[in-house]
């Protein structure tokens, strides 16, 4: 059990972190739910009522798909753009998609390597691509789930208002969904765009995500 803590540590951690906010935006978004119901008039929802609600469910999904979109298009973009002296980029000599010997293709494989990438054919081209595929359907599928819970608590604050309730259609073109898009979007790429710069300059002794201390700032793809 102990090596099983230590050799995944990492995601533990962050999933549990993960579970730990989910709840505590549970709870406080219900209560600051109740506060403004309490002040229009209306009756305070339990917490389960509260989870089950699009008010939740479009406050979740606009986090996901912005975390899942800054990925996609980092993980893409890293393919053929490179930042000098980056821990976050590849060096500029492997530029593209690199060849069979650089990525343990064909001939080059490892005793060890996965059964896919030995395969061949339309497997280890499948493959070759399954990160950014899985993460880009993680981000429609909550682009989706966005929109749809988007609409309905849309919909809930026109009736409130007693205003017309508006087609999935119109409310994907309406303010309101792409303000809740651009407005995690704009901070998803000022962050990563940090971290892909400040690595080449700054450090963190010890950390994967930080060059050795003592690393020139030209070093690029450089884990301390």
């Amino acid at each position: 059990m102990k090596r099983f803590l230590r050799d995944n540590g990492l995601g533990l951690f962050f999933g549990l972190v993960f579970l730990a906010s989910l709840v505590g935006q549970a709870f406080a978004g219900n209560a600051d739910l109740n506060e403004r119901r309490l002040t229009d008039g209306g009756d305070p929802i339990g917490l389960w009522a509260y989870v089950t609600s699009s008010d939740f469910a479009v406050d979740v999904a606009e986090n996901w798909q912005s975390e899942y979109l800054q990925f996609v298009l980092f993980i893409l973009a890293g393919v053929w753009l490179v930042q000098k002296g980056s821990t976050e980029s590849k060096p500029a000599d492997r530029l593209g998609r690199e060849t069979d010997e650089q990525q343990l293709l064909g001939e080059h494989v490892e005793r060890d390597s996965p059964p896919w990438a030995r395969a061949g054919g339309w497997r280890t081209g499948l493959y070759s691509n399954s990160l950014g595929l899985v993460v880009l359907a993680l981000f429609l599928g909550s682009w989706g789930a966005q929109s749809i819970a988007g609409r309905s608590a849309y919909n809930n604050e026109q009736l409130v208002n007693f205003q017309d309730t508006v087609t999935w259609s119109e409310y994907l073109a309406s303010p309101d969904f792409w303000n809740r898009s651009l407005q995690n979007w704009q901070s998803e790429f000022l962050a990563i765009g940090s971290i892909v710069v400040f690595s080449v300059y700054l450090r963190q002794r010890g950390s994967s995500q930080s060059k050795p201390v003592g690393s020139p700032h030209a070093d690029t793809d450089e884990n301390g």
